[in-house]
């Protein structure tokens, strides 16, 4: 009876530790999939998006673009890893390409910007610094909202699970859902302009031309980081200013 009742217990123990390791892994797979599906649901409607109406491509031009790409992709996991070694809180890693270009001779240092689709209201935005974590930032001071040419404002975005409101970090990161037709208004100067948004789409960080003046018309243009949580793209939403 002795040594039975010591089997017992061992048996007991080793099911109890079986089971504690069956929900380790059922809660680390819940954490995984929590903290990566935006991304991988972001990435998939970007690629359905993408390839909807895309001709198959003939067998002997795939096997050509995969030994190309495979060159390409060996050569280019340094850069890519390093990217993230790089502080994005500064507004000039966004586009290092592309350097802000600030004068010093505008008398308006900040403005307020609004954007009721996101349930931002009268958020800060700073004009030529580099701090994304303490507000919003326009990217040089060439023009300004309201004016003929390009304002540009980036913001901090993070994982939906991580968004808190108030915090200049979080600010952009329902920006992916904005629609074409939704209004953006920014305070200045004791002036309130709108802004409605026109056009919608997704560059790579050397893509600098988003970042072009056009003295024919007044843009603003939000940009962000996508997918969600990374820095790999840039999410831009261009408005033109809404005349009465």
């Amino acid at each position: 009876m002795r040594y039975g009742y010591r089997k017992t217990t061992k048996l007991k123990k080793k099911e109890s530790v079986l089971l504690a390791s069956y929900i380790f892994i059922f809660l680390g797979t819940v954490t995984l999939l929590w903290t990566f599906a935006p991304i991988l649901l972001f990435q998939a409607g970007e690629l359905l998006s993408t390839y909807q109406n895309v001709t198959p491509i003939p067998k002997s031009v795939l096997a050509s673009s995969l030994r190309k790409g495979m060159n390409v992709y060996n050569n280019s996991l340094s850069p890519y890893y390093s990217s993230y070694l790089r502080d994005f809180t500064q507004a000039g890693e966004w586009f290092p390409q592309r350097p802000q270009h600030v004068t010093n001779r505008r008398a308006a240092k900040e403005y307020k910007l609004s954007v009721p689709k996101l349930n931002l209201v009268d958020v800060q935005v700073k004009v030529g610094v580099e701090a994304l974590d303490k507000s919003l930032v326009q990217y040089g001071d060439d023009v300004y909202p309201g004016e003929a040419g390009n304002a540009v404002v980036l913001g901090h975005s993070t994982l939906p699970q991580l968004f808190k409101e108030g915090d200049p970090k979080s600010f952009f990161t329902y920006l992916p859902s904005i629609d074409r037709g939704d209004e953006i208004q920014v305070l200045i100067g004791g002036f309130t302009y709108t802004f409605v948004v026109y056009d919608i789409f997704i560059v790579d960080p050397k893509d600098t031309w988003v970042l072009d003046q056009k003295a024919e018309e007044s843009i603003l243009t939000l940009i962000t980081c996508v997918p969600p949580g990374t820095y790999q793209k840039r999410l831009i939403v261009k408005s033109r200013l809404k005349h009465l």
